[in-house]
């Protein structure tokens, strides 16, 4: 029994929507009380009611050295001592700004904003002033943040303009906003050739971390940079996920295409609320106060947030052994998971990139949304409370990435799998008996 969380969750939702911060904390995709965290350490979370669980959320991807990674507590704890913020300018901006240039390619200069909402806002309004021209095309399935541009679903068919996905946002808005389908370059084409000249950016999650860890389709995303170049479009990567995770440069490394911008989120600030947006020399020139598009906050560049981001960062660059630990930890976790899967029958594809995965309880190899939406639902819902009774905490949605960490041990991931065939084994049969 989660008799504390219970509690809080009731007193929550007398002044808070629906009891939450951020929707993705109501359980709404898998029923139940959302667990309130009382602390964490490495990739161990507990609870107000002091039940312990193995983390694959890690904050939705920023704890890449797990959680209250000591250096991170130093430095926010010797920051916090001079003040929480100025307002001004401070050294640790310009240090992180060099920082990222070293680690990731493409990236000329760099801006620190609050969140990665604000920081895919911004690129996209750059992206719009750099070009004169007022069109986006997004991805059905990748998430942005709850900008207006971004809260658009698919019309009916690849050549329709997107419609409002939320109250709030305006017809016109969704006017600007194309919707293609994920891995699908013929879908971008006709877009792009309804659209002739009118489109100012491509944006899109290099791996899909919102519909679950999709990877993009060999070819995919140097199509993209090939479509940009040839018609004079910003290609902005969302790496709020990948980036930092995937390997040091993100999804730009890994895959060897380079976007004209890229976007960030908390891994910027290891984990505090900050983002980024970045890129080529020419189109951040257009930044206020350089250019002519005006971009500004009060708490961007925060010492506390580049403090923190510094710190991690720094160890991810001088020791980049950590991906490889990573990339191994992932890839026994797979190979684990598909082989209790298959022992127990059921239909699945586990996907992967680097320390990101997503189990789908489909026959249909996972590409797109559409593949994505045909995962058994409620066998997930039961799966993922058979496992948060075994203590282990994942995603309460279907349609998210789980994300290990180097404090992920093989202790740990040992007792996940354990956890997991128990799980599965527990699910079939509450569906077998009704």
């Amino acid at each position: 029994m989660l008799e504390k969380s219970e509690k809080l969750f009731k007193r929550a939702q007398k002044f808070i929507p629906g009891g939450v911060n951020s929707p993705a904390r109501a359980f709404n995709s898998v029923g139940g009380t959302p667990v309130f965290v009382e602390k964490a350490k490495g990739s161990i979370l507990t609870d107000v009611d002091g039940r312990e669980y193995v983390d694959f959320v890690g904050s939705w991807g920023p704890m890449i050295m797990g959680h209250a990674w000591e250096p991170v507590v130093k430095a926010v704890q010797e920051t916090a001592a001079k003040s929480t913020s100025f307002g001004a300018p401070t050294e640790i901006e310009v240090k992180m700004a060099e920082l990222v240039r070293d680690m990731v390619p493409g990236v000329d200069k760099i801006r620190m904003v609050n969140s990665g909402t604000e920081a895919t806002m911004s690129a996209i309004r750059v992206a719009r002033g750099y070009t004169g021209k007022d069109k986006i095309i997004k991805f059905e399935g990748n998430y942005h943040g709850h900008g207006d541009s971004f809260l658009i679903k698919a019309g009916s068919g690849a050549l329709t303009l997107g419609s409002p996905s939320s109250p709030g946002v305006t017809r016109g808005t969704a006017r600007d906003t194309l919707i293609a389908d994920f891995n699908d370059l013929n879908s971008v084409k006709q877009l792009l050739d309804k659209h002739d000249n009118e489109v100012a950016a491509i944006i899109l999650e290099p791996v899909a971390g919102n519909m679950g860890c999709i990877p993009p389709k060999k070819g995919f995303l140097q199509g993209l940079r090939e479509l940009c170049d040839a018609r004079e479009i910003v290609l902005i990567f969302d790496e709020v996920m990948t980036g930092f995770r995937v390997a040091e440069g993100g999804a730009q490394e890994r895959y060897g295409v380079t976007a004209d911008l890229v976007t960030y989120g908390k891994i910027i600030g290891a984990g505090m609320p900050v983002g980024a947006f970045g890129g080529k020399r020419e189109v951040m020139s257009v930044v206020s106060p350089d250019g002519p598009v005006y971009q500004a906050g009060t708490l961007s560049g925060n010492p506390l947030a580049m403090a923190a981001g510094y710190a991690l960062l720094t160890e991810l660059h001088e020791n980049p052994h950590h991906y490889d630990d990573l990339e191994k930890k992932a890839a026994y976790l797979q190979a684990e998971l598909l082989e209790l899967l298959n022992r127990h029958q059921v239909a699945h594809h586990v996907n992967r990139v680097g320390s990101m995965s997503s189990i789908f309880f489909t026959e249909q190899k996972v590409t797109d949304f559409n593949s994505a939406d045909t995962t058994d639902k409620e066998l997930f819902k039961a799966f993922f409370h058979e496992m948060l009774k075994r203590g282990v905490y994942l995603p309460p949605s279907p349609f998210e990435s789980w994300f290990l960490a180097t404090t992920h041990t093989k202790e740990l991931l040992d007792k996940t799998i354990k956890a997991a065939d128990q799980s599965i084994e527990a699910a079939l049969d509450k569906r077998a008996n009704g």
